[in-house]
């Protein structure tokens, strides 16, 4: 069974960084793809970025210039490098695998909250 786990939430100040990370452990197999989504209260959940096997990323119109996505050196990581945080990228952000056989599995969120 795949578990994904992220870590590296936290409160920051507009304009700060944070950085979130991801592990999708308990498969042999490399991911065809991680990426991240966020939701934030009340709203549904969205795509912030993804990362393909091959390296080709995809971003949110919203976090272009402000965020990166990266896959570690390890198998199956993920980080998310967030900079120029605003409020509006306060909630919760998911981690998602998708594996070579066709499921996709996602952790269980990690809070980040933007306020002054």
């Amino acid at each position: 069974q795949v578990q994904v786990v992220e870590s590296g939430g936290g409160s920051v100040q507009p304009g700060g960084s944070l950085r979130l990370s991801c592990v999708a452990s308990g498969t042999i197999f490399s991911m065809n793809a991680m990426g991240w989504y966020r939701q934030a209260p009340g709203k549904q959940r969205e795509l912030v970025a993804r990362i393909t096997s091959g390296g080709s990323t995809n971003y949110a119109d919203s976090v272009k210039g402000r965020f990166t996505i990266s896959s570690g050196n390890a198998k199956n990581t993920l980080y998310l490098q967030m900079n120029s945080l605003k409020a509006e990228d306060t909630g919760a952000y998911y981690c998602c695998a998708d594996t070579p056989y066709g499921r996709t599995y996602w952790g269980q969120g990690t809070q980040v909250t933007v306020s002054s």
